[in-house]
């Protein structure tokens, strides 16, 4: 951590390239630091100038007398690696490169990025950038402004991360109309050394940062980074993590030879990223900040220590001076995954006592037009003391006797004596000013549109959830993974990237799973001869490498009951499978007993470089690519894992008992994602596989796997 504290709190800075003529990046970052009112010694690097703002410059930062601990370098590839060489033989701790032409050019700039990284880890120096925005820290005793941006945010306990420096002076621009404070504020460029991995763990530790914002593009640690953040965000001091995720509908699948190869892509991995890590998603720069705001409020406990308002359920109570904007936010409420509290007789008398008739003293609580302070002091206490109320938003429109400052101190006041969190509505700009500044230098959050309000509560139920999820002992599990092995290095030996339902029944039968007798027909003899043996009635399945999707080639027929059935199948599934693919190879007709009825659904994967395997769980069968009700999470799976994996679908409904159909085996889906996630942890040869249908019988009957295939890629040609 030694490193990383230099960059946020050194006590001397070098400006490498630092220059007179204003307008230079050179020029205005050393004049940021100095403007900034930096508390440490700063010193400008420039051979060709005197002095840079009427500061004594230096030729070579080996020339300044003194030690530094942060080396800014703003000079192009060739020279800032002999100027970051110099920095290392002068002892700093850590290095910012902003400028340019490195890694992003490719060719010689790529080259020197590297060496430069080799040179600074092998003297223990952190690197943040190339090609970046610099770094922040505007707590008042380090004022450190190292960066191209001329303004100086104002001190807060929100830190921020972003890969764009672009976005960056957005956002400080944007921070500075919301008179929104961090505490730490970072551009990591190129992430040659410094990612955000990293900077979460550093801030995570940071006593002066409650809660971290991060921009993404995109992130080049997997499984280490969900762990990692999961214990930063849900672990024994946990921190929220707020992300923005750029590329969002750019979800290009990496593959399609398989259904989870065509609806996996970048956004799927990010997506199960976040939800595996508790990372908060947002979908907009102004929801990220309206989100910080209310992850930073906190409230005093009887234990006199600062604790984070969150909701322990999400059953909100909404008190509005209107009617309209009172239905907006009931309806934005139960799209953000929360519902009206209901109150007890108890709280409706109160509310009668103090409210006019024509009140509404249901939920959302209508106090009317004309009400002053004491009519929502009265309202909001009567509801934030109800044990069926997890929090409150708060609405006010301007009305000619509205007093919005007497009204935001009674709030206040309240939400100072309640663990339950407060959410403010102050609709308007002139009139309600004065409250909402006092809502904000309070410490309430506050919003000028109801949906704003609903969203955020939404969003810290999420965080609630997460923080206060239940562990399932993990599952016991026994493999035979020796013949697992055997059965894909028989194939790869044999020249074969596709295991169809012969060997990957058999190979998933390794793991646990329930697969049904099958058998390989050449001949429609051979065809009757089997189905007679197995039993009727049976299920006819094509098998040709070429023929993937055999439903979409007319290569299945279900239900053949006797002999001469199944030899008639046998002769259309092939006819057919001729006229869908004339140059395809027909090794046969599958044979399989039918297995019992049940909810069709799918588990799949797909391999990524870096992220390692996705897994994929929805509703399955021919209409799994229709509906694409579908979730990723990355493996190893975790039981927990699995089990809100599974929840997560539209359709869970279906699997858990509506409207009085029997409730599904659900329990053994999850067996059967962790085993499956145990399958291709074991064994990086599978490349990508579906097991479509899943067939999940009734509760207590488990699941039969009616269908499968695997692709194969060597794993010293593939990504591993």
């Amino acid at each position: 951590m030694e490193g990383l504290d230099a960059l946020f709190n050194p006590s001397s800075v070098a400006v490498v390239g630092a220059s007179s003529i204003p307008g230079k990046v050179g020029h205005d970052i050393f004049v940021n630091i100095l403007k900034g009112g930096f508390t440490g010694t700063l010193y400008p690097v420039n051979p060709k100038a005197k002095s840079i703002a009427s500061v004594h410059a230096y030729s070579d930062i080996l020339d300044i007398p003194d030690t530094i601990d942060l080396s800014i370098i703003i000079l192009p590839p060739v020279l800032a690696e002999t100027a970051i060489k110099h920095s290392i033989d002068k002892g700093v701790k850590a290095v910012v490169i902003v400028s340019a032409g490195f890694k992003e050019v490719g060719g010689k700039g790529l080259v020197i990025e590297q060496r430069i990284v080799d040179m600074c880890r092998e003297a223990g120096v952190r690197v943040v950038g190339p090609n970046c925005l610099g770094v922040i820290n505007p707590i008042a005793d380090v004022r450190l402004n190292a960066s191209f941006s001329s303004r100086m945010p104002a001190a807060g306990n929100i830190s921020f991360i972003s890969q764009s420096g672009a976005l960056c002076t957005a956002v400080l621009d944007f921070a500075a109309d919301k008179d929104f404070g961090f505490s730490k504020f970072v551009s990591i460029g190129n992430k040659a050394d410094v990612d955000e991995l990293d900077l979460l763990r550093y801030f995570h530790a940071d006593p002066e940062t409650e809660v971290i914002m991060l921009y993404i593009e995109e992130l080049q640690r997997g499984p280490e980074f969900i762990a990692a953040v999961k214990e930063i965000t849900g672990g024994d001091r946990p921190t929220p993590v707020l992300a923005i995720k750029s590329g969002r509908t750019s979800a290009g699948a990496q593959a399609a030879a398989s259904h989870t190869g065509s609806l996996a892509g970048s956004e799927a991995v990010y997506e199960a990223i976040f939800a595996q890590s508790g990372i908060i998603r947002v979908d907009s720069i102004n929801e990220l900040f309206d989100f910080g705001i209310a992850f930073a409020y906190k409230n005093e406990s009887s234990l006199g220590k600062m604790r984070r308002k969150v909701p322990l359920g999400n059953r909100v109570a909404i008190v509005t001076n209107a009617g309209g904007p009172g239905i907006v936010a009931t309806d934005m409420t139960v799209s953000s995954g929360l519902e009206l509290a209901g109150f007890d007789e108890e709280t409706v008398e109160v509310l009668k006592s103090h409210l006019p008739e024509t009140a509404n003293v249901n939920n959302p609580v209508d106090i009317i037009g004309d009400a002053a302070q004491d009519r929502y002091k009265n309202a909001l206490t009567a509801v934030i003391k109800d044990e069926g109320v997890d929090g409150a938003l708060v609405i006010l429109t301007p009305q000619s006797m509205t007093n919005a400052i007497g009204t935001a101190e009674a709030i206040v006041r309240i939400a100072q004596r309640s663990h339950k969190p407060i959410l403010c509505c102050f609709m308007g700009i002139i009139d309600v000013s004065a409250g909402v500044k006092y809502l904000q230098e309070n410490g309430v959050p506050v919003y000028r549109f109801p949906e704003s309000a609903a969203k955020t509560f939404g969003a810290l139920y999420r965080y609630s959830r997460w923080l206060n999820r239940q562990h399932l002992a993990p599952f016991r599990v026994k493999y035979d993974k020796q013949r697992a092995s055997e059965i894909i290095s028989g194939a790869m030996d044999q020249g074969k990237t596709y295991i169809g339902e012969i060997g990957g029944t058999e190979l998933l039968k390794c793991y646990g799973f329930n697969v049904l007798p099958t058998k390989l027909a050449k001949t429609k003899e051979e065809a009757g001869t089997t189905a007679d043996q197995m039993g009727y009635p049976v299920v006819m399945k094509i098998v040709s490498p070429q023929i993937i999707h055999k439903s979409d080639a007319g290569g299945v027929i279900v239900g053949p009951n006797n002999r001469q059935e199944a030899e008639d199948a046998f002769q259309t599934i092939v006819d057919n499978a001729k006229n869908y693919s004339p140059d395809a190879q027909i090794e046969g007709v599958l044979i399989q007993k039918l297995a019992p009825k049940g909810h069709e659904v799918i588990l799949g994967m797909t391999r990524y470089p870096i992220f390692g395997p996705l897994i994929m769980f929805g509703f399955g069968g021919i209409f799994v690519e229709v509906f694409q009700d579908v979730a990723f999470r990355l493996a190893p799976l975790s039981r927990n894992c699995a089990r809100n994996m599974v929840r997560s679908i539209k359709c869970y409904k279906l699997l858990s008992g509506y409207r009085g159909q029997p409730k599904a085996d659900i329990g053994t889906i999850e067996k059967m994602l962790v085993r499956l996630s145990d399958l291709v942890t074991d064994h990086p040869e599978i490349k990508e596989l579906d097991i479509n249908p899943l067939l999940v019988h009734t509760e207590g009957d488990g699941a039969t796997v009616a269908d499968c295939r695997f692709i194969l890629e060597s794993v010293e040609s593939g990504d591993k």
